[in-house]
């Protein structure tokens, strides 16, 4: 039932939230790419190509290295940003998820209810036997020679 309550949150959501919602989503596949195609162009710049004169591949050995800073930089980013938007979404999940909070109180409070029903009827129990205990004795020390 919860769940088809929070599908249909979900559906109803205002249009900010919505535009927000797909604004993750854009980052999110964004990063991804971007971490993806620097990681096949440092694969790619790794291949050694035998063809050239010493010179030329010390040259390019240089380019290749910078550019491959650039790109790990590149994921790093990525990765950061990637980071961030786990955080934006927990941030969002946690003021926007008032239905699940709302829920969670709830059931808490039904569990702490019945709970304190409980130990209601314990306490009534003891008072009872306590009662019927001490009635059973002032009967026997006030009805005792020893008084």
């Amino acid at each position: 039932m919860r769940m088809a309550q929070s599908q249909q949150q979900q559906r109803t959501l205002p249009q900010s939230k919505e535009t927000l919602l797909k604004t993750y989503q854009r980052r999110l596949k964004e990063d991804t790419r971007c971490m993806l195609d620097n990681f096949l162009e440092i694969l790619r710049l790794a291949k050694v190509n035998p063809d050239g004169k010493i010179i030329t591949r010390q040259l390019q050995g240089e380019e290749d290295q910078y550019e491959m800073n650039v790109r790990a930089a590149n994921i790093v980013r990525a990765g950061e940003s990637l980071q961030k938007l786990v955080a934006d979404i927990k941030q969002f999940l946690i003021l926007n998820d008032f239905p699940a909070a709302n829920g969670y109180i709830d059931d808490r409070t039904q569990f702490l209810q019945a709970h304190q029903k409980e130990v209601d009827n314990r306490l009534i129990k003891l008072r009872d036997e306590v009662s019927v205990d001490l009635y059973e004795i002032e009967e026997e020390y006030y009805s005792s020679k020893y008084k």
